[in-house]
């Protein structure tokens, strides 16, 4: 197996991990205010596994983002963050999620936990997502020779996979279907990883601000 396979693969397999083993603190006699923790180790050890294989990294050993990516990256950011919030019908998300509540026990917001959140979301959760599902799975399912593939060679049936599998991986599977949809455009369209991962960054920082905002932890 290449190197670069694993360099993608396990930083989203260690969070996914960390997913499940929150799943199962309840039921270990954890209380949820205690398991709130959880996240900012899982975000500590997916960061030291991203900066371990950073030199893996090649299509983000070059911040190759021009003006008019940029604009577009952080233009779509934001339409997704709207969209996000809208596509919320009972239809398009799996159960009812109970979210990441920051208060304390007297109904104050701990900012430590608050910012863990915030900077977890915008700047680790992207790169390590992006990595994964664009840079990664998008170009596989072209060819097992991924890292040959260039974006803009990508057909429907990898992109319609890729957002599909992107939107499962979410309580709100449409949203993240659309999400998936956006992010994969940009990165085939530009073809900068770059682009992709600055517009996630900018729908998830948008969409904590929003949450801190309105209190609708269930969003998290």
């Amino acid at each position: 197996m290449p190197a670069s396979v694993p360099a993608r693969v396990l930083p989203f397999a260690a969070y996914m991990a960390f997913i499940a083993i929150g799943d199962l603190l309840p039921a270990a006699g954890i209380a949820t205010a205690e398991g709130r923790w959880l996240y900012a180790i899982k975000i500590a050890f997916v960061a030291a596994l991203l900066w371990a294989y950073r030199r893996q990294y090649t299509e983000l050993a070059r911040f190759d983002v021009t003006a008019r990516s940029g604009a577009a990256a952080v233009a779509v950011g934001l339409l997704v963050f709207v969209l996000w919030i809208n596509l919320d019908a009972g239809w398009m998300q799996f159960g009812v999620s109970a979210g990441f509540d920051p208060r304390n026990d007297v109904g104050v917001i701990d900012w430590r936990l608050a910012l863990i959140r915030i900077a977890g979301a915008a700047l680790v959760v992207p790169i390590m997502e992006e990595l994964f599902w664009r840079s990664f799975v998008l170009r596989w399912l072209e060819s097992a020779d991924f890292a040959s593939v260039e974006p803009a060679r990508v057909g429907v049936r990898a992109l319609a996979i890729t957002a599909l599998l992107f939107g499962v991986e979410h309580q709100l599977w449409f949203a993240g279907i659309v999400a998936g949809l956006a992010y994969s455009w940009l990165y085939m369209r530009s073809g900068s990883l770059w682009v992709a991962v600055i517009a996630h960054g900018v729908t998830n920082g948008a969409l904590g601000l929003w949450v801190l905002a309105t209190g609708n932890w269930h969003y998290w």
